[in-house]
């Protein structure tokens, strides 16, 4: 059979799948993300049908798929916004990457897979899931709870975050110096510094070039800027991941609504093939002997994701019902732990590090929604049973007008 037939036969499947598999893990309200993974698993290497012909192009979609992820999570702030959360919430910024990436870090050590693998560990485990929590926030009824500002500002400290985090690994696992991994580092906060100053200062300047009546005209500048500038951030060793990210940032108003109604279609196609792309480069006989961490490592985390949760809405005044509430919500692993892993993979620094990653994220992106739903009706029980009072909640320190109290 003709070499494209085979890979129209081949990415068509993957794409009826990946449809199929979306609609079983809707039908049943979890995350499709699990799903995409072990089909990924199942057809790549050691899988029950490797593909052949359509790995190529399958690597291009999944790389277009981290590009849009990362625009799309740009669209939701504004410079102004970033500025005020990080003024306002930076120490809940602080306590979030020490509880929780230190423990992937401590892992990696223990097993004695050396410090450039700890680094990309640590922000395994630190990073949650915006997609997936912020799904379940929308499932539960609790976007207008009083906690989920809270949630929220604790994921956009770590959007910041991957802006400088993002370029350092990618400088570690491609072995550079000290001295070519701080140009790289260096160059890196001063694009990402320029772009908001350039956002903040001429957001609306940027936004109006861009603008279009026509949704094509504007799907296809949006599209073609971001990956252009996603290119030259690659060339230049920053990371496309934060230049995509810092694209979105620049975008406001209504272009930013436009953009983010035109591109969601294909963020979730693409998105879905990278994670499909990251199973097939996982051999499935290489988890078990690494199931065992990737469970303490979930156990472990899942517990400091709690505590951070609880210690941020604490500090915002929130009731305790609503504190366990946000450290329920913020569980979820998945799509940036993924593509920080990938990273290591794509690189080969720890030949066990893709599958502890992929197990770990399987079990925290099904166990998150459970936490979110069930960890405040448990702490709740587990307070009634030992007689302890629940202590009052001081005003809020920011409440998002006419929100409910969800308590």
């Amino acid at each position: 059979m003709h070499s494209s037939a085979v890979l129209l036969i081949e990415f068509g499947s993957i794409i009826l799948g990946l449809g199929l598999l979306g609609r079983f893990a809707a039908r049943f309200q979890f995350s499709p993300i699990p799903l995409y993974l072990l089909a990924g698993l199942a057809f790549g290497e050691g899988g029950l049908l490797p593909l052949g012909a359509s790995e190529e192009f399958v690597a291009i979609g999944a790389e277009i798929g981290v590009i849009l992820l990362l625009l799309m999570l740009g669209l939701e702030y504004t410079a102004s916004d970033l500025v005020s959360n990080l003024k306002a919430h930076y120490p809940s910024g602080l306590v979030d990457c020490a509880l929780n990436a230190l423990p992937g870090a401590a892992a990696a050590l223990l097993l004695g897979w050396g410090p450039v693998a700890a680094v990309v560990l640590a922000g395994v485990t630190w990073i949650s899931s915006s997609g997936v929590i912020a799904k379940v926030l929308g499932d539960l009824g609790r976007v207008g709870n009083r906690e989920t500002p809270v949630i929220l500002s604790v994921l956009v400290l770590e959007d910041l975050a991957m802006a400088v985090y993002l370029p350092i690994v990618t400088a570690l696992v491609a072995g550079v110096g000290f001295a070519a991994g701080s140009v790289t580092l260096a160059i890196a906060l001063g694009v990402a510094g320029l772009v908001l100053f350039a956002a903040v200062r001429y957001g609306r300047v940027i936004s109006r070039f861009v603008s279009s009546d026509d949704p094509e005209k504007l799907l296809l500048v949006v599209l073609g800027l971001t990956i252009l500038v996603a290119g030259v951030a690659q060339q230049l060793q920053v990371s496309a991941a934060v230049g995509a990210f810092l694209v979105g940032i620049a975008l406001s108003g209504e272009v930013a609504e436009g953009a983010h109604t035109l591109l969601s279609p294909l963020r979730d196609l693409f998105a879905a093939v990278f994670f499909v792309f990251f199973g097939l480069h996982t051999d499935p006989a290489s988890i078990p002997p690494v199931l065992l961490p990737a469970l303490a490592l979930a156990v472990v985390t899942a517990a400091t994701k709690i505590a951070t949760g609880y210690w941020a809405a604490r500090r915002a005044g929130i009731s305790v019902r609503g504190r366990w509430r946000a450290g329920g919500a913020l569980v979820a692993r998945g799509e940036f732990s993924i593509v920080i892993a990938g990273l290591a993979v794509t690189a080969g620094i720890e030949p066990s590090l893709g599958p502890l990653a992929t197990a770990y994220v399987l079990i925290l992106v099904v166990v998150g929604p459970l936490t979110a739903r069930y960890t405040e009706p448990l702490a709740s029980w587990w307070t009634r049973r030992r007689g302890t009072p629940q202590s009052p909640a001081r005003p809020p320190a920011e409440v998002r007008a006419g929100s409910r109290v969800g308590d």
